[in-house]
């Protein structure tokens, strides 16, 4: 897994575009769109080439052509309908899966037009909820399937990352006009997947509040002196894969008895770990949320 990933299975195909690999065979047998390579055994596999030609012909598909029609043309026509409607205003909803595409092939520059397009008809905010998290969400699976390598995705998510990180210097500036709080921010100990917490530092900063970002892998014990730093905080942090399952309500119980007990602050918590947090542990001053946007709304 650490090597990038360049030869694909029928399942990879599958995974990347949405098109049931029985579906993509017809397609093969029917149309000719693809000449997979073969083993000796006959098992298929594809070079990046063929993806990329299968992720445009997908976009095209979804755009309304016939795929009798997609099949006469050439590579380089299908590229370049498939770049006609990626720069059309009505082809925004097709931008995952040219992401998809820019992700594969490393091109940053396809991955900033087609942002710069969406910014067109959407606000950074809308493009963040409506394309940014389901991609991230579709990597999350594409990677346990080992259909992209880390590669690919820690690619992915630097240029995400460098879009909210340019949009967050722009509300930094602007003084707090809301002081009833200070948002602190922060990722347990062993955990890095930042994306959402860095996101969510933008909301608030957005939103009128003064925030201190910590970012990932922070202790416990290195928030104990900030509690008494502020009349009010609101801990805010991200649980993707810490603390894990068999470790969770410890640490709850830990965070709890060492930041919050005795104090006006509170915490909200998020992310997939925090299914395995008993609710009848749960003091009143913790809050989980389902979604970065569930958060954004309490503001």
């Amino acid at each position: 897994m650490n090597n990038v990933k360049n030869v694909f299975s029928i399942k990879d195909l599958e995974n990347l575009s949405g098109i049931k690999a029985h579906t993509i065979r017809i397609w093969e047998k029917r149309y000719n769109i693809l000449e997979p390579m073969r083993s000796d055994t006959n098992i298929r596999s594809y070079d990046i080439k063929s993806l990329q030609k299968l992720l445009n012909i997908v976009l095209i598909h979804n755009y309304g052509y016939k795929i009798s029609k997609i099949s006469t043309l050439s590579q380089e026509e299908i590229f370049k309908l498939a770049s006609d409607i990626i720069s059309e205003k009505s082809a925004k909803n097709h931008a995952i899966s040219t992401f998809k595409i820019a992700m594969m092939n490393f091109d940053q520059s396809l991955f900033f037009n087609t942002y710069n397009n969406l910014l067109n008809e959407k606000s950074f905010e809308e493009v963040f909820y409506t394309v940014f998290i389901p991609l991230m969400q579709e990597l999350g699976f594409l990677w346990q399937t080992e259909t992209i390598s880390p590669a690919h995705e820690h690619f992915i998510s630097y240029l995400i990352k460098q879009k909210v990180l340019s949009n967050t210097e722009k509300v930094q500036t602007k003084a707090p006009i809301k002081n009833d709080k200070v948002f602190v921010l922060f990722l347990p100990s062993n955990e890095i997947h930042e994306l959402g917490l860095m996101y969510l530092n933008y909301e608030i900063l957005n939103n009128g509040y003064q925030t201190i970002y910590l970012g990932e892998n922070i202790p416990i014990e290195s928030l104990i002196n900030l509690k008494t730093c502020f009349d009010k905080i609101t801990f805010i942090s991200y649980f993707t894969v810490e603390p894990n399952m068999e470790s969770i309500n410890e640490y709850i119980k830990t965070f709890n008895s060492k930041i919050i007990e005795g104090t006006n602050h509170e915490a909200f918590l998020l992310g997939r770990m925090t299914e395995y947090i008993d609710p009848k542990t749960l003091p009143s001053t913790m809050k989980i949320f389902k979604s970065i946007e569930e958060v954004a709304s309490k503001l």
